[in-house]
């Protein structure tokens, strides 16, 4: 199988872009995959696609921006040249831009590939029925809210056009079938990036790292987990040291640069900006605890699935998807109250201060990580391709039983 993935990829800071690193390097360990046709966007830095392990062939193509309205043509002009046997598409509402034309003509893509008769498949990792406008650092206008609403809607139908569209979380399956009245969603779990050997649950040397990784700014805000550290630094006699790992939210330029001003009494925070993929085993690896400073969730969390696979506890708020994902995936974590100091900081110091309870969540979290590695979800999603294929050359009707647990084709 020839597999097109439209999808960012580093060093791009466009939302994906470590999901689109995994996806392509486990897809291209797949026997049945020939060859890989990575059709990402452009960026300053040089794209590495190198792998430690053996695969198949990459054919690389930047021809997409973030925001730049021309995207469907460009996407669509070298899928057309390249003539994959199927499409995979790593989506969110937001892939394409944060600007309204550009965003909504490049979800129009999945339903192109489709009328070509390619196999096509739409990744979702989010849907608008479940993401907070304001926290999501959209709108805070409620008029202009219900617009979205109803524009997003539009665009689900528009993505929904897809040969199968695959979401990561069981509730996005109930609630895109019963609204939209559609029969071609399935559940794909998120799926672990790493599966790494066991762990080492000991600690190194010298001051407990407490730390957060992503795009901050909109719902992932750091104030909080700032304040929480200096009650834990009066509470407890430990050394704490606060890493906050990761870039601004695209919607919010200049937050972290802000944060630092703000904050810059306080003492032992470190800001490592944009993380390499070869830096992230040792971020995680000097961590004590992960911290999720959340007010609100957009969909399954790449970082809790990485936390997992590094043997690592954390420290997260009860809400939302992340509550879901939790709870499905078999992950345990100390609970706090969104955008509660306090509450945060009496979570962090249970962990820092009980060595066999962290020992048990991390033990906890990185069982639930190997029991879904991404080489496993990378062949479901050739399975689902596999079925495609089938059903447009016999043309009979693809079967998409929903689990919990699994992919039933």
């Amino acid at each position: 199988m020839k597999l097109a993935i439209v999808t960012a990829y580093p060093p791009s800071k466009v939302t994906l872009t470590e999901y689109g690193y995994h996806l392509v390097r486990h897809f291209r360990q797949q026997e049945a995959i020939s060859e890989i046709i990575l059709i990402t966007d452009r960026t300053t830095g040089t794209i590495d696609l190198s792998f430690e392990e053996e695969g198949c062939k990459i054919t690389l193509k930047e021809c997409w921006k973030f925001n730049d309205i021309s995207n469907i043509f460009k996407i669509d002009k070298a899928i057309r040249e390249t003539r994959p046997d199927a499409v995979l598409f790593n989506l969110q509402f937001l892939k394409f831009g944060d600007r309204k034309i550009p965003a909504a003509l490049g979800l129009i893509l999945p339903a192109l590939c489709r009328l070509r008769g390619i196999p096509t498949i739409s990744l979702l990792h989010n849907i608008m029925e479940q993401v907070d406008l304001e926290n999501a650092g959209i709108t805070r206008n409620k008029v202009l809210q219900k617009l979205y609403g109803f524009i997003g809607s539009m665009l689900t139908r528009v993505v929904l056009a897809s040969d199968v569209v695959a979401v990561t979380i069981s509730k996005y399956v109930d609630i895109l079938e019963k609204k939209y009245q559609c029969r071609n969603v399935t559940l794909v779990p998120h799926g672990s990036f790493e599966t790494p050997a066991l762990p080492s649950f000991d600690l190194p040397g010298g001051p407990r790292q407490v730390m957060a990784f992503g795009k901050f700014g909109t719902y992932k805000k750091v104030e909080v987990l700032i304040e929480a550290i200096e009650i834990v630094r009066q509470e407890c006699d430990i050394p704490v040291e606060l890493v906050i790992a990761g870039t601004d939210s695209p919607n919010t330029p200049g937050y972290l640069e802000n944060v630092a001003e703000r904050y810059s009494n306080v003492e032992n925070i470190r800001y490592t900006g944009y993380v390499a993929e070869e830096d992230v085993p040792s971020l995680f690896r000097d961590s004590s605890v992960v911290v999720f400073p959340y007010t609100s969730t957009t969909g399954s969390s790449g970082v809790l699935h990485q936390a997992g696979s590094y043997g690592k506890a954390v420290v997260l708020p009860d809400l939302g998807d992340l509550g879901i994902l939790v709870r499905e995936e078999g992950y345990q974590g100390e609970f706090f109250e969104p955008e509660c100091a306090l509450s945060m900081a009496r979570a962090i110091y249970k962990i820092l201060t009980d060595d066999p309870y962290r020992v048990q969540l991390s033990k906890a979290n990185y069982k639930a990580a190997c029991s879904l590695p991404m080489s496993e979800i990378a062949a479901r999603y050739i399975e689902l391709f596999i079925a495609l294929k089938v059903k447009k050359q016999k043309k009979f009707k693809l079967p998409l039983k929903k689990r919990k647990d699994t992919v039933k084709v």
